[in-house]
């Protein structure tokens, strides 16, 4: 995370921010601290996966597109494997 140059308190900002819009957007019913859970795991794993495709987001808004997108993925790991 910090070489996206987002703090530990911005990341749990942004995390809550971006597992609030996956969880709208994916229809799931997670509560606030999953939402901060899912936003900072899945900007970690949405991070790796674009830096294979050599995709890479810096900042702020980078971090809140890769917490959303990463967190929509692990959502719809969970829903696959209870399933």
């Amino acid at each position: 995370m910090s070489d996206m140059g987002v703090g530990w308190l911005a990341a749990v900002i942004i995390g809550g921010i971006a597992g609030w819009i996956a969880s709208g957007l994916m229809k799931s019913n997670t509560g606030v601290l999953m939402n901060i859970v899912l936003g900072i795991i899945g900007a970690s794993v949405a991070s790796f996966l674009f830096g294979i495709l050599g995709v890479s987001f810096g900042g702020w808004l980078g971090y809140l597109v890769a917490g959303v997108v990463g967190a929509c993925i692990l959502i719809g790991i969970v829903r696959a494997v209870r399933k």
